[in-house]
């Protein structure tokens, strides 16, 4: 088997399988675990499909970094809940899937998992680095369109999108990334910048959707490109030039807000994950019988022991 990392971005994960495994199973003290045994059955079916040799589950220590916030002061706005001056802001999070959080790193670190988030980071960035940094390669696991930006074939480096379900996951590459957005994926994070998303509270360039984001890179290459040429009127209608000009404090910061960091630091682990021993395998069932986990560590168990 050849090696190659997979990078889980597992809060998108664990969200997908709370809202996607009902709510009918109960630990014994009534606590809801749906989600973590969502989460371990994707995690079997990942690595029964893709055969990593090694697995990190990518944290967010921080879903709302101060310093974009500071960029972009509406960034994730809309789902905090309470917000933090000595920490990271409360994100909206449904009450029974706050409460398995704990329990979902359990069960990971008893799989021998390596969970890995950095202060005043997410995910995203955590997996920028991990995936830039690899001599292998990659399988990035996400429901984020964001990180098509790493999508690199000369590299390895892939999305496995779970948009659309864990029955209809898609392989981004190169090519797949063109052939949805007419942009490659070194373009992408310019692209997204000037669409915007609402999702993330970003408001994007008014008035320039992906049809024009993609025209307006195909013939200018990236945005610093893009900027220049609308400084000097060249290269576009007059109508995208002034919106591009009107949106230039906007263009200012959005990249640093969009971008995934690369240079956090951190290193892959060198260490493959295993076949749980035997003390491991006592453990994990243990978990699985406390929690009420049933089959689904059973599966998780079994395809890391393939």
């Amino acid at each position: 088997m050849s090696d190659k990392l997979m990078l889980l971005d597992t809060a998108s994960l664990y969200f997908r399988a709370f809202y996607g495994v009902p709510d009918k199973v109960k630990a014994a003290d009534g606590t809801s675990v749906n989600a973590a045994r969502g989460l371990l059955d994707i995690i079997a079916k990942l690595v029964t499909l893709y055969e990593p040799t090694h697995i990190v589950a990518c944290w967010d220590d921080d879903w709302r970094p101060q310093w974009r916030v500071d960029l972009i002061p509406s960034y994730k706005a809309h789902r905090v809940v309470e917000v933090v001056e000595s920490g990271p802001d409360v994100e909206e999070v449904p009450d029974p899937l706050e409460a398995q959080i704990p329990l979902i790193r359990e069960a990971l670190t008893t799989l021998g998992i390596p969970i890995i988030g950095v202060t005043a980071h997410e995910a995203d960035d955590v997996i920028g680095t991990l995936a830039t940094r690899s001599s292998i390669p990659v399988d990035i696991v996400t429901g984020d369109r964001d990180l098509f930006q790493l999508v690199d074939d000369s590299r390895g480096i892939r999305v496995i999108y779970t948009a659309r379900g864990m029955s209809n996951l898609e392989i981004l590459t190169d090519e797949s990334v063109v052939a949805k957005y007419g942009v490659l994926p070194t373009q992408y994070a310019d692209f997204a910048t000037m669409r915007g998303d609402a999702s993330d509270g970003l408001p994007g360039v008014a008035g320039v959707g992906e049809k024009t984001a993609a025209t307006l890179l195909k013939a200018h290459g990236d945005l610093a490109g893009i900027r220049a040429a609308a400084a000097a009127g060249e290269g576009m209608s007059s109508g995208v030039q002034a919106k591009v000009l009107a949106a230039s404090e906007y263009l200012d910061v959005a990249p640093t807000v969009v971008e995934v960091a690369r240079n956090l630091n951190i290193e892959v682990p060198a260490e493959p994950v295993r076949a749980l021993d035997a003390t491991q395998t006592a453990a994990a069932e243990a978990l699985a019988e406390q929690w009420n986990l049933g089959g689904s560590m059973q599966r998780a168990i079994a395809a890391l022991n393939r």
